[in-house]
């Protein structure tokens, strides 16, 4: 857990990257009060020590399926149902956060990678069982843009002279990763540069689940919780929401391959 003093700060985004319907804008002044948050997203290895001394059931679990990315299925994977908008999700039946591919699948060489495949209940439970909480969609933002006003922490460039900065997706979406950032799939959690607070991989890589509702002009209906950050999918192509001012939602019990969670703890 790293310390934040808090304070004022730029939140929202209305640059030319932003999606007006999702309810980045306007940008406005948000202040936080001190907290602490966790440097990186929770660990496979940390879920399943939780796992283990909880017997905790995640809702993938009971539901018996999630999603995941068909480019990280096998050749040979059975064809399953796909989301109508974006067919690059299948719905995979056994896809759990310890088998994040499916059944024949393991943590083997991910231990030190996001935990996916838990929803927003899951990442609750897990931060109740260690004695933190979610962020706030402020405090997460707060983290995440570290002291900056430009797209993203270290500047306006997402590859400044070349350099890769976040796992994101590289290629062709959603046909071909070239994994020209070193990754294709999940990166581990602290893989890349910190930012200037020592935040590790808050754009891409993995969703990030908080603990406020998505309210946006395109949904005010607030039954969805806010997720930031984007993820190992993002591409400029089709979603540009790799940016610490991007938001979308999620229902309490969704659960995919490209979604995580950090922790924040209260500080007097």
């Amino acid at each position: 857990m790293v310390d934040l003093p808090g304070g004022e700060f730029a939140m929202g985004d209305d640059s030319a990257w932003s999606y007006p319907a999702d309810g980045e804008g306007p940008v406005r002044s948000v202040t936080v009060a001190r907290f602490s948050i966790g440097a990186c997203a929770v660990s496979n290895v940390e879920f399943a020590a939780f796992v283990d001394a909880t017997g905790h059931v995640t809702d993938a679990e009971r539901f018996g399926w999630s999603f995941v990315f068909a480019g990280l299925l096998p050749d040979e994977f059975v064809d399953t149902r796909g989301v109508a908008s974006a067919q690059w999700w299948r719905q995979v039946h056994g896809a759990v956060w310890n088998h994040p591919t499916g059944p024949d699948s393991t943590l083997a060489g991910l231990w030190d990678h996001p935990v996916v495949h838990v929803s927003h209940d899951d990442a609750s439970a897990y931060a109740s069982w260690a004695g933190y909480r979610l962020p706030t969609e402020a405090e997460w933002e707060y983290a995440a843009r570290a002291d900056t006003t430009t797209v993203w922490s270290w500047g306006d460039d997402l590859e400044p002279d070349g350099r890769h900065m976040a796992n994101v997706f590289q290629g062709t979406f959603p046909t071909h990763d070239t994994a020209a950032d070193g990754w294709a799939g999940t990166c581990p959690v602290d893989a890349f540069e910190p930012n200037g607070f020592g935040m590790f991989n808050m754009v891409g890589n993995v969703w990030e689940w908080t603990s406020d509702h998505f309210v946006s002009p395109a949904d005010p209906s607030g039954d969805r919780w806010v997720i930031k950050g984007g993820s190992y999918l993002c591409h400029a192509s089709y979603c540009r929401r790799y940016r610490p001012g991007a938001r979308t939602g999620s229902t309490s019990d969704s659960s995919t391959g490209n979604t995580g969670f950090r922790c924040v703890k209260d500080v007097s």
